[in-house]
């Protein structure tokens, strides 16, 4: 299986495959499952390409609402996640949420989310076409982004359930902090036509931590 059987791929494959990745299909495309070398212990930091997961933005003044009403919990501030089951909320401003995929298995209450027909005052904004979704995860990883950013993203100045609407090596980004397993873990979504710029900075920064590229597979082990 290969990022190119699918019609779907994520922005960075290429820099998957050379990498040396394998991949599992989810939601019609290819997402990065393992890749070569001892898996063991887990890194200082860890960077995993999240893209091929589903991820739906809306926006509107009945937006919290009507997520409510399909069973997901909206954060009751701005810039903070909420989650539900797998399915995490991110709320960027009054009246704009962000509805991330589990990362581990897919949680069918985002299909739901998706099919249903949104209210006047809902608009759906794909966030799949326009942004990329990257993880970062390890105890290293505070330290990783403050080379690369200028927000404070340490867990006793930026907590777990925060959000930074910021920029990473220069690119306008959004930063949750959502730890897995006890360490601390921040998914990073950025510009779908900046990915190879943002996945190249952080791996270039990560090499400084001795860090390593990580797929699903290493992630449901790790949670």
């Amino acid at each position: 299986m290969t990022p190119e059987d699918f019609p779907r791929r994520s922005p960075v494959y290429r820099r998957l495959v050379d990498a040396g990745a394998t991949f599992v299909e989810r939601y019609g495309a290819a997402a990065a499952s393992t890749f070569p070398g001892d898996r063991s212990p887990p890194p200082p930091v860890g960077l995993a390409d999240l893209s091929p997961l589903r991820r739906l933005g809306f926006k509107g003044r009945g937006a919290f609402a009507w997520l409510n009403a399909q069973g997901l919990a909206v954060p009751e501030a701005n810039n903070r996640t909420a989650r539900t089951g797998g399915i995490l909320v991110l709320r960027l401003g009054d009246n704009e949420a962000l509805v991330l995929d589990a990362v581990d298995t897919p949680d069918p209450r985002i299909e739901s989310v998706m099919a249903a027909a949104a209210p006047a005052k809902v608009y759906p904004v794909p966030r799949a076409d326009t942004h990329a979704w990257f993880l970062v995860t390890g105890p290293a990883a505070p330290e990783l982004f403050a080379t690369l950013c200028g927000v404070d993203l340490r867990p006793h100045r930026f907590d777990d359930g925060a959000i930074a609407q910021t920029s990473i090596a220069r690119l306008p980004s959004v930063v949750a902090h959502d730890d897995r397993g006890g360490k601390p873990a921040y998914h990073v979504l950025a510009d779908w036509a900046s990915a190879h710029y943002l996945w190249d900075c952080l791996t270039e920064a990560m090499a400084t931590f001795d860090g390593r590229l990580l797929g699903l597979a290493d992630l449901a082990v790790a949670k």
